[in-house]
């Protein structure tokens, strides 16, 4: 990695350092055509389908990160810029960011998404998101406090409404964080509060569908259903969030839900620093883009992941996708320097897969499905194969292999609280996801 720039070759810039990001990054790595700039508010990549594992004590936070600068090390045309992105002059090809502005004659935009609210009174103030590492560690700190405070609260309703955790989206996000909640609570927190009921603590999931995990064949969404009740969280179907308080969640139709701790996994949006760069916005407030990945009005604009739109083809917002997206749009930037015909982008549907705590999990293939212990097994494989870092994968399999074997979570740390990530959470979002650094808003 070298930040020398060639004034013979194009300088590209990427806005994000997420899945599209790194993947378009290491794609143009191979190009002796090419300089890469990296910008990112964070100096590593988090591998987010793991994070709620971190907001459920069962993993470290490096464990499933990595740092930018050591995956570039070995790509000489490859060099990062710890900044936030502000803004963009598509015109004079400049991105404007907090440490000044940058040129560049390509541009990646892949700074993922933001939570999406759906304009639910209060959920922005009060639920936490999961998005971020600083959100997992708030949430895990969240959550094994509530207990230390119930453990000597006189009130028995108070105690009641410390202990009961609700996940709101019963997608793949709410099923996994519920089912690792449950047993987090069921198996270490009950023997580390021997003299303490912590039966009577509950996960509540609720579900604005008719059923879990949309999208997923019936047959799997019918055993997650089950296998989520077996282990004692309470899913709640049908059930549409009308406002969420400080201390209850109202649902429309039916009785509130009286907690302190609201977890919000039911959307997601494209990421707010694309709305302060006027680019037209699709479904989801996601980037509308060519089935090239180019924006229609900038040719040397691209986006990719969870911010991009195609105008035609599926294109979910998911992993998968966005390392798709990055690759083809590594391949394009190349084409158009070239003066070649650019390729349209066509998702390639290799399944999705779901855990349902220890040792079970629902696996989609093509048209072969599988659960239990055998798609358990298929789901660990993948997110080892993928995790980056060898020490990463590492720790993660002997963390998963204690869990597995002694029904423990060796990281039920309350840490103290960062005075800057206190201070992030009421900023403005002007960074590339910087919204996302707040846990919650209630402060509670």
């Amino acid at each position: 990695m070298s930040a020398y720039r060639s004034p013979d070759r194009k300088r590209v810039v990427i806005a994000g350092g997420g899945f599209a990001g790194l993947w378009a990054a290491r794609a143009l790595s191979r190009s002796a055509a090419v300089d890469v700039l990296v910008l990112d508010r964070n100096n590593y990549h988090t591998f987010l389908p793991l994070l709620y594992q971190v907001a459920a004590a069962e993993l470290e936070p490096e464990q499933i990160s990595y740092p930018l600068r050591g995956v570039f090390r070995s790509l000489d045309n490859v060099d990062f810029r710890l900044c936030c992105v502000t803004g963009a002059d598509f015109h004079a090809r400049i991105v404007h960011t907090d440490g000044g502005d940058v040129p560049y004659d390509y541009l990646l935009l892949a700074m993922g998404s933001n939570t999406e609210f759906f304009g639910v009174p209060g959920a922005d103030e009060h639920a936490f998101r999961l998005k971020s590492l600083e959100q997992a560690i708030g949430l895990r700190n969240h959550i094994l406090t509530r207990f230390e405070m119930a453990a000597h609260e006189p009130d028995p309703d108070i105690q009641r409404r410390m202990l009961t955790f609700t996940v709101v989206g019963g997608g793949p996000t709410g099923v996994e964080y519920a089912g690792a909640l449950a047993e987090l609570i069921r198996n270490p927190i009950a023997k580390d509060f021997p003299d303490f009921n912590t039966g009577q603590a509950r996960v509540v999931l609720l579900e604005a569908g008719s059923g879990l995990l949309a999208g997923y064949p019936e047959k799997l969404r019918q055993y997650t259903f089950r296998r989520l009740s077996r282990m004692g969280v309470d899913v709640r179907l049908e059930s549409t969030v009308a406002s969420v308080e400080p201390y209850q969640v109202l649902l429309k139709g039916a009785s509130p839900v009286a907690t302190e701790t609201v977890v919000w996994s039911a959307g997601i949006r494209g990421n707010r620093t694309a709305d302060a760069m006027k680019l037209p916005l699709g479904r989801g407030r996601r980037v509308t883009v060519l089935p090239s990945l180019q924006i229609a009005e900038h040719p040397h604009v691209f986006a990719a992941g969870d911010l991009a739109l195609p105008s035609s083809g599926e294109s979910p917002m998911i992993a998968p996708n966005a390392t798709q997206q990055g690759a083809l749009a590594a391949e394009n930037i190349l084409r158009h320097i070239r003066g070649e015909e650019v390729r349209p982008f066509k998702y390639r549907d290799k399944g999705a897969m779901a855990t349902i705590g220890r040792s079970s999990a629902v696996v989609r293939i093509g048209t072969h499905t599988a659960t239990g212990f055998v798609a358990w097994g298929l789901w660990l494989f993948v997110h080892l194969a993928y995790l980056i870092g060898f020490r990463n994968r590492l720790f993660v399999m002997v963390n998963w292999a204690w869990d597995y074997l002694f029904f423990e979570r060796s990281v039920r740390l309350i840490l103290p609280r960062i005075p800057w990530i206190e201070r992030q959470r009421h900023s403005p979002a002007s960074c590339v996801g910087d919204d996302e650094n707040r846990s919650q808003g209630s402060g509670k």
